[in-house]
C-alpha cells in the first residue's frame, strides 16, 4: 500500500460515523502513511486469529477473562517496558510482529476481538494510560492491555487518577474514570503521542503526517490543520503551512485570533 492509497483510506473513514469506523483498517493506514510499502497481511491474521480465540474462550470464561487470557496468554501481546518510547510501540504492524506496544495501539486488537465476538467493549482515555472497558454481568470493568490485560480495580483507577492529578473528588467518580470513547478517539490519542514525540525530537516530518492523519481521522476539528501549519513552518514549507492554516475552519474568539496572526506571520516570511 502507498502512502497515497493510506490517505484515501483515512479519508473515508473521516467519513464514517462513529458505529461504523473501521478501526483495524484505519490503525493499518496510519501506520502505512508513516512508513509506506510494508507488508499488512500480518496484522489482520493476528487479528483474525484472536476472533477465533476469543469465540472459543467464550462461554466458559467471562467476558473479562476470557479477552484477557486471549490477547495476552494466548497471542502474548503485552506492553513494552523496555523500550516504551520507541516508535514501533504506536505503529499497528510493528505491534503484529514484535507483540509489544503501547496500550492504545493494543487496545486496537483487543477492541477488534471484542467486537467481533459479540462482546460489549470500548476504549477508556485514562490520563496517561489507555484502558479497555468490558461489559459484563457485574457491570462495567477495565483491562490493562500493557499489563497483559490484568483487571484494573475500582481503588487502583482512584489512585492512579490521583497521581495524574486529577481532584479527589473527580478521581473518586468511576462514570468519570472509565467514560468509555470512541475507536476514532482511540486512533487519535495515538496520533497526539506520535506528534508530541516528533516535536520534541524536533522531527517535523513525522510531525506533520501524524497531526494529517488527525485531521483526516476527524475532518470537524480544526486543531490538527494547525499542528499541520506549525510542523510545516517549521521545515520552511510555508505555502503548505499556508495551505493549512486555510483549512482550519470553525474558529473564533481566542482560536480565531491565534489563526489569524499565525497566518500573518507566516505570509509576512513568505514574503
Amino acid at each position: 500500500m502507498t502512502r497515497e492509497k493510506a490517505e484515501a483510506i483515512l479519508t473515508s473513514a473521516g467519513a464514517a460515523g462513529d458505529d461504523g469506523f473501521p478501526l483495524l483498517e484505519a490503525a493499518i493506514a496510519c501506520a502505512i502513511h508513516d512508513n509506506p510499502l510494508r507488508d499488512a497481511e500480518p496484522v489482520r491474521t493476528l487479528a483474525h486469529g484472536a476472533c477465533e480465540r476469543l469465540k472459543e474462550r467464550i462461554g466458559a470464561e467471562g467476558p473479562d477473562d476470557a479477552l484477557s487470557e486471549t490477547m495476552a496468554a494466548d497471542l502474548r501481546l503485552n506492553g513494552d517496558l523496555l523500550h516504551y518510547d520507541h516508535p514501533d510501540n504506536t505503529d499497528i504492524i510493528a505491534v503484529a510482529e514484535r507483540r509489544r506496544g503501547l496500550s492504545a495501539a493494543l487496545a486496537v486488537f483487543y477492541l477488534h476481538a471484542a467486537r467481533a465476538a459479540g462482546l460489549k467493549a470500548a476504549g477508556v482515555d485514562f490520563p496517561g494510560h489507555f484502558l479497555v472497558r468490558v461489559e459484563t454481568a457485574e457491570g462495567p470493568v477495565a483491562l490493562d492491555p500493557f499489563s497483559q490485560g490484568r483487571l484494573v480495580m475500582p481503588s487502583e483507577l482512584t489512585r492512579r487518577a490521583l497521581r495524574a492529578g486529577l481532584t479527589p473528588h473527580v478521581a473518586d467518580r468511576l462514570d468519570i474514570l472509565m467514560a468509555p470513547v470512541t475507536d476514532r478517539q482511540t486512533l487519535i490519542r495515538l496520533q497526539n503521542m506520535l506528534f508530541s514525540r516528533a516535536i520534541h525530537s524536533r522531527d517535523y516530518d513525522s510531525a506533520e503526517r501524524s497531526a494529517l492523519r488527525r485531521a483526516l481521522l476527524d475532518p470537524d476539528d480544526h486543531r490538527p490543520w494547525l499542528d499541520v501549519a506549525a510542523a510545516r513552518e517549521k521545515q520552511g514549507a510555508l505555502t503548505g503551512s499556508l495551505q493549512a492554516l486555510s483549512r482550519a475552519h470553525g474558529l473564533d474568539g481566542v482560536e480565531e485570533a491565534r489563526r489569524s496572526s499565525t497566518f500573518e506571520r507566516v505570509r509576512l516570511r513568505l514574503n
